[in-house]
C-alpha cells in the first residue's frame, strides 16, 4: 500500500465576504479590458480571417464557455483561490497542478507586460491630444522613455492591488464605467457614419461574416482563434477571488459566465461597426493598414468620434490601466495557494495583516512582468504582436489542463445525472479538446519566423519561443522547486481529500 503523510493546512488569511455579484463581473469585464483588447487584437485578427471577425469571436466563445461551466463546477465542489493550481492538484496530482499554476502566472505576467504597453502608447497619445504636441506621442518609440513610463504604470498598480479589495473595487467601479460608455459612444457613432455614407467603400454588411467555414485555411483559422481566446481571457479572475467572495460556491462561477456573456455581445457589435466603417483594406482607415493594425482604436478615434476622439484614447488607457491593476489578482493569489500549500517557499504565502492582501506574492507578480516587459522591449521592436499571440498559447495551456482536470476530478459521477453529463463532462470535455487543438496547431505555425510580427531568434519564431520556452522553463524551475520542497510534491500536502478551506453559502 502507498502511505501518504498528510499535513494539515489552514485558511490562507485572505478576508472573506468582501465581494458580491456584480464586484465580481466588474472585476472580470475589467481584466478581459475589451476596449484594450480590441484595440490590440482587431487588426492582427482581420489580418487572419478577414471579414469574418464576428465568426470568429463567436468560435472563439464557444471554448471559453465551455472551459467556464467546468471552473464553475470546480468552484461550486472545492473553492479555492488556487484555481487551476489547486485542481488540477487535486485531480492530477502535484506536477500537473504545479505547471497548471505556472501557466496561469506566465499568461498573467505576459498580459501585465501588454497592458502596461499599451497604457504608455495612449498615455503619450492622449498628453499629444491634449497639447496639440504630436511629438510627445512619438516618446513611445524612445525605448528608454517607454520601458520607464511603463515600469511607472505597473508599480502604481501593483500598489493599488497591494492595498486591499476595497481600495480596487472603487478604482474599478470608475473606470470600467467610463470605458464601456466611450466605447458605446464610438459603437453608435460607427454605425451612424456609415449610414451617413461615410464608411468603407468596398464592404457591405453580409452574414457570411458569421460563417467560419469562410476562412481561407486551418491555419488561418486557428491564428484566429488563438488571438480571439485571447479576447475573453480574464473571466476566470472572478473564480480566483473566491475565499473573498460571498457565497463563495456559487457567485464567482455564476459571474464568470454573466462576464463572458456581456463580452461576446459587446464584441460583436464592435466587430461589426469597425468593419462596415473601416473594411479590411492595407490603405487609409483599413483593419490591414499596418499604421492601423496594431493599434486600431488610437487610428480610428479620430475619424469616428471627430473632436471627441481624446475620450476614445482615454478610455483605452483607462482599460489598459484598470485591467492592469485587476490583473494583478490572479497571479498573486495563484502565488499565495502555491506557498500556502507548500508548492513554493513559504514567503509566497505571507498575508499583510494592514491589508489581508498577499503582499509578497503581489510584489513578485510585478518585478517579473516588469522584468518581462522590459527585456521583450528590448529584444522585439514589436513586443506587443508577439507578446499577444503567445498569450494565446499558455491561455490554451492552463485553461485546458482545468478543463480536463474537471471532467476527471468528477470522474465517478460523470453519469449519474444529465445535468452531471453535460456540465461536468461533455462541456468541460470539449472545451478542454478545443484549447488543445489550438495550443497544438498554433505551437506548429508559431515555429515559422513570420508568425506573429515576424521577429525571430536563431531562425525560430518569436512567438514559439516565448510561448513554449515559458512551458519548458516552468518545468525547469518545478524540478528545483522540487529538490527543494519535496512534500508537496510526494502528495503529502494537497489531495483530492484535502478539505475546502471556504465554502460559504
Amino acid at each position: 500500500m502507498n502511505e501518504h503523510k498528510v499535513v494539515d493546512v489552514e485558511s490562507k488569511g485572505l478576508s472573506a465576504g468582501q465581494l458580491g455579484l456584480l464586484a465580481s463581473v466588474v472585476l472580470g469585464i475589467s481584466t478581459i479590458a475589451p476596449a484594450y483588447a480590441l484595440t490590440a487584437s482587431l487588426g492582427p485578427t482581420v489580418t487572419e480571417v478577414g471579414v469574418h471577425l464576428p465568426a470568429i469571436f463567436i468560435v472563439g466563445f464557444i471554448p471559453m464557455l465551455l472551459v467556464a461551466l467546468g471552473y464553475r463546477e470546480l468552484n461550486a465542489a472545492e473553492p479555492d483561490s488556487g484555481t487551476s493550481f489547486t485542481w488540477a492538484s487535486k485531480a492530477f496530482g502535484p506536477y500537473v497542478g504545479w505547471m497548471g499554476g505556472w501557466g496561469l502566472i506566465a499568461a498573467t505576467i505576459i498580459v501585465l507586460s501588454n497592458l502596461a504597453g499599451v497604457a504608455v502608447d495612449f498615455f503619450y497619445l492622449f498628453l499629444a491630444q491634449v497639447t496639440s504636441n504630436d511629438s510627445l506621442a512619438d516618446l513611445t518609440g524612445n525605448k528608454l522613455v517607454n520601458i520607464v513610463t511603463c515600469l511607472v504604470f505597473m508599480a502604481l498598480a501593483a500598489w493599488l492591488c497591494y492595498r486591499g479589495m476595497q481600495e480596487t473595487k472603487r478604482v474599478q467601479y470608475t473606470m470600467l464605467g467610463f470605458q464601456l460608455l466611450v466605447m458605446a459612444w464610438f459603437i453608435v457613432a460607427a454605425f451612424v457614419k456609415v449610414g451617413a455614407g461615410d464608411g468603407a467603400e468596398d464592404i457591405s454588411f453580409s452574414l457570411d461574416w458569421f460563417d467560419p467555414f469562410g476562412i481561407p485555411s486551418f491555419s488561418a483559422f486557428t491564428a484566429g482563434l488563438s488571438l480571439s481566446i485571447f479576447m475573453y481571457w480574464g473571466w476566470d479572475v472572478c473564480l480566483t477571488v473566491n475565499e473573498e467572495t460571498s457565497g463563495s460556491a456559487k457567485i464567482p462561477g455564476r459571474a464568470a459566465l454573466v462576464t463572458v456573456f456581456f463580452i461576446i455581445v459587446l464584441y460583436l457589435l464592435t466587430a461589426v461597426a469597425t468593419l462596415l466603417f473601416a473594411g479590411t483594406g492595407d490603405t487609409g482607415n483599413g483593419l490591414q493598414n499596418p499604421d492601423t493594425t496594431d493599434n486600431v482604436f488610437a487610428a480610428l478615434a479620430g475619424p469616428v468620434m471627430g473632436p471627441f476622439a481624446i475620450l476614445l484614447s482615454l478610455a483605452v488607457l483607462s482599460s489598459s490601466a484598470s485591467s492592469l491593476q485587476a490583473t494583478f489578482i490572479s497571479p498573486a493569489r495563484t502565488l499565495l495557494a502555491m506557498g500556502h500549500y507548500q508548492a513554493l517557499p513559504k514567503r509566497f504565502a505571507s498575508i499583510t495583516p494592514r491589508f489581508s492582501t498577499p503582499g509578497f506574492a503581489t510584489l513578485v507578480a510585478g518585478g517579473a512582468s516588469a522584468g518581462f516587459y522590459a527585456v521583450m522591449r528590448v529584444v522585439s521592436d514589436n513586443v506587443l504582436t508577439d507578446t499577444i499571440a503567445a498569450l494565446g498559447l499558455m491561455i490554451c495551456f492552463y485553461y485546458g489542463i482545468t478543463a480536463f482536470a474537471c471532467v476527471w476530478y468528477f470522474r465517478e459521477e460523470l453519469f449519474t445525472s444529465t445535468r452531471n453529463v453535460f456540465f461536468k463532462f461533455l462541456a468541460p470535455l470539449l472545451g478542454g479538446v478545443g484549447m488543445a487543438v489550438v495550443f497544438v496547431q498554433t505551437s506548429v505555425d508559431a515555429w515559422d519566423p513570420e508568425f506573429g510580427s515576424g521577429s525571430s531568434l536563431f531562425g525560430i519564431g518569436m512567438v514559439f519561443l516565448i510561448g513554449v520556452g515559458i512551458i519548458v522553463l516552468g518545468m525547469v524551475v518545478m524540478a528545483v522547486v522540487a529538490l527543494r520542497k519535496p512534500e508537496f510534491f510526494k502528495g503529502n500536502i494537497l489531495r483530492r481529500d484535502t478539505p475546502s478551506l471556504i465554502v460559504e453559502d
